[in-house]
Order: structure tokens, then sequence, then C-alpha cells
């Protein structure tokens, strides 16, 4: 079977996929040649810019952070990738004292905050970031610079994102839009940020006694059988439904069960189906998903590489709330362009606040 890949800025994106990013304030997740956006539910966007494709031997990436609301500043940080041998040495040699210049078209904008090597990245100054934004809207060279090694941003694509980020954040016509063509609208009418959704973690209670006072027991051909008419193409999304390989069933309170199944392996990545049933008839089976790779006292976590070296990533995390699996957590961190493993940044597109309940 194919490869199984749940990560959708990885690949071409389908123009239908994004159709409800015309919506202001709807969470986008989109890329553009060697720049991405990714907006989250809190109308907060960051954008990410890459080295170009071609020019992988000194791994870039520089992230904006804008948050939604009129005033809202922006954020620059810049990482330099170490995966490849040449950009590896250049940072050997300077240990943890990295010392960053920007340049652009030849102009020296002066050096970044400096390197933290705990976070991985160094901070931009309030005008290089000015600078920068200027550059990203016209053709640019731009570069960050450590002695004698230049690493080059690409600027390809970066007008498509920041469009869809004045979208998204209702920026388009204003004064603090970074596309600015024309202005129409005042910052008055630019979205203000939505507070963070609160989730409750309920502790579920393996051991608790069933209200049937029965013990559960179904063949695993039964339960393959019931959990087919959850999905609508069995086939594509859990092919190994009903192979030999073992159910795993827990028990989640007295009355519903937590129900898992290996679904899919890929050539890295693997699915385990997730379910969640009632004890006795009617068993009304809910499918959380089959892309999950592990579960543990009511959180479900799916975490999926974009290709084997795993320089990039995505996750996906679902919490218990005592009746049922709410999407808490989702994001990615970013293209896949060698900057580092496991990923360059975090872009969420859906944050929660988690409260537990036990």
């Amino acid at each position: 079977m194919p490869k199984k890949i749940l990560l959708p800025i990885f690949a071409a994106i389908s123009t239908a996929l994004f159709s409800a990013t015309s919506i202001a304030g709807t969470p986008v997740d989109f890329s553009s040649q060697d720049w991405q956006v990714a907006c989250d539910n809190t109308r907060t966007c960051r954008l990410a810019g890459y080295q170009a494709d071609s020019n992988s031997e000194l791994p870039v990436s520089l992230l904006l952070v804008r948050r939604a609301g009129a005033n809202a500043t922006i954020d620059g940080q810049v990482k330099l990738g170490g995966a490849k041998e040449s950009s590896a040495k250049a940072l050997m040699q300077l240990g943890n004292r990295h010392r960053i210049s920007l340049f652009i078209n030849n102009v020296d904008y002066g050096e970044t905050r400096p390197f933290s090597a705990a976070a991985g990245y160094a901070e931009l100054t309030s005008a290089q970031v000015t600078a920068l934004l200027e550059a990203l809207t016209k053709s640019s060279k731009i570069e960050l610079v450590i002695r004698n090694t230049r690493w080059q941003l690409s600027d390809k694509g970066s007008n498509a994102v920041m469009l869809k980020a004045d979208e998204a954040q209702g920026r388009v016509g204003t004064p603090s839009a970074f596309i600015r063509d024309s202005i129409t609208k005042s910052n008055s009418s630019v979205l203000a940020p939505k507070a963070i959704p609160s989730i409750q973690l309920v502790t579920p209670n393996p051991q608790a006694t069933s209200s049937s006072k029965k013990k559960f027991a179904m063949r695993a051909s039964e339960l393959s059988k019931i959990m087919k008419n959850t999905m609508s193409d069995v086939d594509t999304d859990c092919p190994n439904l009903s192979d030999k390989s073992p159910w795993r069933v827990s028990r989640l309170n007295s009355r519903q069960l937590l129900a898992q199944h290996d679904c899919w392996t890929g050539a890295y990545n693997i699915g385990i189906g997730v379910w969640v049933l009632n004890d006795s008839k009617p068993y009304k089976p809910t499918l959380v998903t089959t892309g999950a790779t592990d579960y543990n006292s009511g959180k479900i976590t799916s975490v999926q590489k974009g290709r084997g070296i795993g320089d990039c990533l995505s996750k996906t995390e679902w919490l218990w709330t005592g009746k049922n699996f709410e999407k808490s957590h989702e994001s990615t961190t970013g293209l896949c362009r060698m900057i580092a493993a496991g990923g360059a940044w975090q872009l969420p597109t859906h944050v929660t606040e988690v409260k537990i309940s036990r």
C-alpha cells in the first residue's frame, strides 16, 4: 500500500482545501513556493520563509509572528540550519556565540539580537523586521551572514502568504496590512483576537465497574464489522481493520470503552484507529482518528513525518472530556527544508488551554 501522510502543507495544496480561508478569521494552513503561513483559531498568524529548494547546502528559515488586532506588532526570528555539512561546519566554529547579520540587497542592517542556544534561534530587531517586510513585497536578495558564510532566504511566495495572512486577520485594504496596494479602510476594521478556547481533560477510569454489571465481550470480527460503518472508505482509511492484529479495548468510565486497532503502515509512518463505543447495545461506535500514534491516560496523539529523515512533522492531539474526545492541538513544524531534526518551528492551526479534572 502507498505510504500514508497526514501533512497538508508538505504536498501540493489543493485550492479547494483552502476555499474557506477567503472568510476572514478562519484558521489557515497555506504555502506558496518557499513560504508558508499558518493562522490558528485565535487569529494569530505565523509566516515562515526558507532558502530556495535548490539551495539546500545552507538551510535557513525566518519566522514572522503577528497576533490579531489593529495594534499588533510583528516579531521576527531566524534559524540557521545545521543539518547539512556545509552549514553545520560554519555554526560549529562559533559554538553558542553566533553573531548573525542581516543583509538586504547587499546593505548591512546590523546584527540580530544574541543567538539563543536553548531556543535555537535569534530574534530580529524591530528595524530589521521593518526592512524585511519592505523587501519581501518585491524581488530582493536577503542574506543572513556569519563571518564569511551567507545563508540566503528566498523571497519567492512571500507575497502570497502575506496576503493570506491579511485576509485571515481582516487587514486587506488597511494601513496595517502586509500587502498595501491601496488603502480603502481604517485599522478599526481589523479583526480582534479570539480567546483561546478551554478544554477539560477528564482522566479515564480503566477500573470503573460497568453500569450494566456485565463484562464486555465481543469477537474481533464483530468489532471490525461495526467499526466499518464509521468510515466512508475503509480500504483507504483503515485497510488493516480486518487483519489478525489484536484489538486493544480499555474502559473510559462505567459506560464507555476505548477501542484501538492498527489501521495502516506506510514507508515511515503508522496509523492506529481509535474509537469510542458503549459497553452494551446500542454500541454506537464513534471514530476519533485512523492516524493515531499513541494513547495515554485520556490523550490521543498523532505525530507523522513529512519524509523519512524527519525534518518536518505534523502533530494532532485529542483529549477525553468525560463524554468524547475533542481536538486540543493541531500544528506542523513547517516545510521539509533540512533546518533541524524534528522541524524548524511550531506552526499551530488549533490551540487550547487545557484544564485537568480527575
